[in-house]
Parts: structure tokens; sequence; C-alpha cells
């Protein structure tokens, strides 16, 4: 009976604090306009990593530059929605970028273009820290010059991000989303120290770290049911997170909570496009030719469907 009451408990105290976490992510989220004419693609977790058998990002890492070209040429606008960079297993975002620089470089031409936008998860929650952004973002050494060069100079990261369409006032509220997993948002510290000398190691034999939603079946529902509660209580609005890795893209008329997935899903990545004023669920990854040829391709997986299917009254 003990057992069932703090069960109870735990289970109230999650849902208020998840309410209130993603109330304040929300009004206090960087707001954007967009109009029909927007081209916007949303990636998160690609948890980039060092290149050593624990970078999980590193089996995809050619598929996502390619993907990221593709945008950048085509003129969208690239939203990071948290856990980029893996720093829970990883000590300093130097060896980072050192490991996937052409990467990074591709993303300062998003900057430099103002179509950069960036939201710190909880493998990377340092970021929220302005002063931290500052001081290991802004420039990196360039052996070649001897010297340090700008990398994201003046980038602001976010909780949240709210998009508001011009014209129709639609509102489309992004974050991470481990503001509904109370574990992962309060005592992300001990987590951190945790992958860091436990599951990091263990990770490279194949045992995944049991507190990640993204990991483990039942945390994963917990967090997608006290989002959908909070979507529900906030008038359906659109909402897009990462955190959990599982894609997810609503029947039109259903609670309108969409997840981007990861860029660590084995051989691909996933994310969602808007383009024409239409939301789509899409899925880069490497395909054979008939006669042989490997290539990187993109595959429609959900959509398009227009924004205003989820817009209510």
């Amino acid at each position: 009976m003990l057992l069932i009451r703090e069960a109870f408990f735990i289970y109230i105290y999650s849902m208020i604090s998840t309410k209130k976490r993603l109330d304040n992510a929300y009004n206090n989220a960087h707001r954007i306009s967009f109009d029909n004419s927007s081209k916007l693609i949303f990636f998160s977790d690609c948890h980039r990593g060092d290149n050593s058998f624990a970078d999980d990002f590193a089996n995809n890492r050619n598929i996502y530059f390619h993907a990221l070209k593709h945008y950048y040429s085509e003129g969208f606008s690239y939203f990071e929605l948290g856990d980029g960079d893996e720093l829970w297993e990883n000590l300093s975002f130097e060896s980072i970028l050192n490991a996937h620089k052409n990467v990074y470089l591709l993303m300062k031409q998003f900057h430099e273009k103002g179509r950069l936008h960036m939201i710190w998860g909880n493998h990377d929650m340092v970021y929220r820290n302005p002063k931290y952004v500052e001081k290991h973002l802004s420039t990196y050494f360039d052996p070649k010059i001897e010297e340090n060069v700008e990398l994201f100079c003046d980038i602001k990261y976010h909780e949240g991000i709210v998009l508001q369409h011009s014209e129709t006032d639609q509102e489309l509220f992004l974050c991470h989303g481990h503001q509904a997993d109370w574990w992962n948002y309060l005592f992300w510290k001990w987590s951190r120290f945790m992958v860091r000398v436990l599951w990091k190691p263990l990770n490279v034999m194949g045992i995944a770290d049991p507190t990640s939603p993204a990991k483990n079946y039942k945390e994963l529902i917990k967090v997608e049911r006290r989002t959908k509660k909070w979507i529900v209580e906030n008038n359906n609005l659109i909402t897009i997170t990462g955190h959990t890795h599982r894609p997810r893209f609503p029947e039109s008329g259903d609670i309108a909570f969409f997840n981007d997935g990861s860029c660590v899903h084995p051989r691909s990545i996933t994310g969602l496009e808007i383009e024409n004023g239409k939301i789509s669920l899409i899925k880069w990854q490497i395909a054979t030719t008939d006669d042989g040829i490997l290539k990187i391709v993109r595959i429609l997986l959900e959509g398009p469907t227009p924004l205003t299917d989820y817009k209510t009254s």
C-alpha cells in the first residue's frame, strides 16, 4: 500500500512539474515569424561526439552532412531541437569540433545567413549558460594560420522557440522535450556523471542506459503522455520535440504532437520539413541503385500536411 501511495505522489509531481517546465519554456520562448514562403528543417538528437567507438553520430555523419548541404543550397532555415552535441560523454566541445569540423563549418554558413536556430537539450544543457556558449562556440583555433577564427559569433541558444505564422497567427512551439522528463531535466548533472563513468564504456559493449527514454520504452511512453496532456491543455498547440528519438507525425485532427526523431538511427536520420505551409516527416538514408552505386536519398515518410489542418478555433 505504501509503494502504491509513493508511486501516486511521484506521478502527480511529475505531471505538475512537467506543466510548469513546459509553461516556462513556452512563455519565455524566442519568437520568430514565418509564412508560406518559409522553408524550415528540424533535426535533433545528433549527439555529435569525438568519433570514438561511443560516437553514435559517426555512423550517419555523411548522411547528415549531405542532407544539410541540400537544405543550405535550397534556402532552408535550420532548427536544431537539442542534444546536437554530446556533452555528457565528452568533456569538451573542442574534441567534437575537431572530429566533425566539416559539419560545423557548414552550420557556420547557416549562421552567417541568419538561418541557424539552436535549442539546448539535456545532453547539451550547458548551452543554457550564455557565457559558456560565448567562451566555447564563438571561435576556434585554426592550426593552419595558428590563431583563433570565428565560428558561431553571437549565437544564442534557447530553451524554446515559438514560430508564429504572419498571416494565420498559428503558433508552433519548439523545444527539446526533456521538460516532460523530470529526471533528465532536474538531475541532468547526475545523469551526465553516470554516463561518463559508467554508461559510456558499457554503451561500447552494447548495454543501453536505462534512464534514457530513447532506450527505455516505458520511460518513452511516460514522456509522450505528459507532453500530449500539456498540448491538449493548451488548445492543441502544435508542439515539435525530440528527446525520445521516436518520430511522431499525427493525423489531421489528432493531438498536434510532432517528434523529428533523431540523427542516430541505424543507417538513417529523420527530421521534419515545413515548406509551402505544409509539414512533412522525412528520412535520409543510403540506398543502392540497380547498377550497384551507393547514394544518399531523401524519403518522404508522412505528409505533406497543411499546418492549418491542426489549427483550432
